[in-house]
């Protein structure tokens, strides 16, 4: 595959089939018996990719680690651009397969093969990915709570149905009636709408670092930049377009007024072009509604109604891909951990639905006190979102050691130090801190240095 391994390894390729409308491709790669460190790492994959990762497979075999990664029951070779979700149409075996069932059919087999490789079983198990993988990671503790015994989720694309409703809606938004709308927001404005939003929020913590370290704290309205008169000028908003941007702030909801999902928050506008540019609809959330929902590859977008098209998608699929029980009781006392972490300026999975769900946790199984010593949640600002990709590229959040140190010390995590470097160079760090604490600056220092920080009850 063009990757370059440095250390020898047994590479088993195989499938399970567990309907007969199933084929979840897998690989297993085991490092020599005098090689292994005893762990087992499983790996997610992004979006609905049908494809074994093998970039995942050779990092953590470096490591040491026996490691698995899968395509999740489908195969993205030779996607149509129409309906790149076309798999789907007519197989919700194979929706189910994606939605949960592929991460755990891996994880069984791998573990009989490593058993079966060294005579004994792994120390530990530990699963750490992002967006999908990061929903992959939920749905493995709500699901499966004895496959892992050690869970990072970042920026999961948590609650699938409501999720890609609410990207579509904002596709919708945007798109409905073209880039020439008085309602579209230009790509070029989104740098304008960012820059009152630090401009009114950045210093609330008491220092100007580029970013807002709180932002359900920041009450920004874009109204506050809307061009006088009729004019349309490239440093304001139109009315109309103050109303797309209110919009986007405030999120989908069903006709009776309820939240389907959160918004994004004031500081990730520059990441909104992934759904709202254009000129084309996101595929991701579009191809979702043609291939899961109205199994049509000729469903036109224009046509969605978020009430409506949400309620359907839950009814239809909801069973087979979302994960958001808040009963991680079974986790617990299997004796894992999970760490949740999210990334404020994310701009493709909205971050407070993550806050919601952690929120819903602690009401289910009795608060902080009954959870933090197996659940923590970082949100984190500045990173853009997962670390290493997009608006993430440069971060070095690692979340793997850190679940690693927390489930062989049994010392749960309370700071993060996540560091952004530029051409390998570190140009800042800043901590994350165990929620509901945040980051707060000592007075004095350089607020690109973590140590003039410290994790504190927000003071603003």
């Amino acid at each position: 595959k063009g990757l370059k391994v440095s250390v020898p390894f047994c590479r088993v390729a195989g499938y399970s089939a567990p309907t007969s409308d199933s084929h979840i491709s897998f690989e297993v790669w085991l490092p020599i018996a005098a090689n292994w460190n005893g762990k087992y790492i499983g790996t997610g994959n992004p979006g609905f990719i049908g494809s074994i990762s093998y970039a995942a497979l050779s990092r953590e075999i470096e490591k040491g680690s026996v490691v698995s990664s899968s395509d999740t029951g489908h195969s993205d070779v030779n996607p149509t651009s129409e309906a790149p979700d076309a798999w789907a149409i007519g197989h919700p075996e194979k929706i189910a397969d994606w939605g949960h069932r592929a991460i755990h059919e891996t994880a069984v087999a791998s573990k009989a093969l490593l058993l079966a490789y060294y005579g004994k079983p792994q120390k530990y198990a530990f699963w750490s990915s992002c967006h999908e993988g990061g929903n992959q990671a939920l749905t493995e503790a709500q699901r499966y709570p004895t496959d892992y015994d050690a869970i990072a989720a970042g920026d999961p694309a948590y609650y699938i149905t409501r999720l890609q409703a609410a990207s579509e809606y904002i596709t919708w938004l945007s798109l409905k009636d073209g880039v020439k709308a008085p309602g579209y927001v230009p790509p070029a404005k989104y740098a304008v709408i960012h820059r009152a939003a630090l401009d009114k929020c950045d210093a609330l913590d008491g220092v100007r670092d580029g970013f807002i370290e709180d932002p359900t704290r920041c009450h920004f309205d874009p109204a506050t930049i809307v061009c006088p008169g009729k004019s349309d000028l490239a440093s304001c908003l139109t009315p109309a377009q103050v109303q797309t941007a209110k919009l986007i702030y405030a999120g989908p909801k069903f006709a009776d007024g309820s939240q389907i999902y959160p918004g994004f928050d004031p500081g990730s506008e520059l990441g909104w072009g992934l759904m709202a540019a254009g000129p084309e609809p996101l595929s991701i959330s579009t191809g979702f509604f043609k291939s899961m929902v109205f199994e049509n590859p000729n469903w036109d977008f224009r046509t969605f109604d978020v009430s409506r098209d949400t309620k359907l998608a839950e009814q239809k699929i909801g069973k087979l891909v979302d994960s958001h029980d808040p009963n991680l009781e079974p986790f617990k006392k299997h004796g894992g951990k999970l760490l949740l972490y999210e990334s404020w300026d994310e701009a493709i999975i909205p971050p407070r639905g993550l806050l919601n769900y952690y929120k819903s946790v602690l009401a289910t199984m009795g608060g902080e006190k009954e959870t933090k010593d197996f659940l923590r949640l970082f949100m984190i600002p500045g990173m853009g979102m997962c670390p290493g990709f997009g608006m993430g590229a440069g971060s070095t959040f690692n979340a793997l050691d850190v679940i690693e140190k927390w489930r062989e010390t049994g010392v749960a995590p309370d700071m993060i130090i996540n560091t952004h470097k530029v051409d390998g160079v570190v140009d800042r760090t800043h901590p994350a801190c165990a929620y509901p604490k945040v980051a707060v600056y000592k007075g004095s220092g350089s607020p690109y240095d973590a140590a003039n920080f410290t994790c504190g009850n927000p003071k603003w």
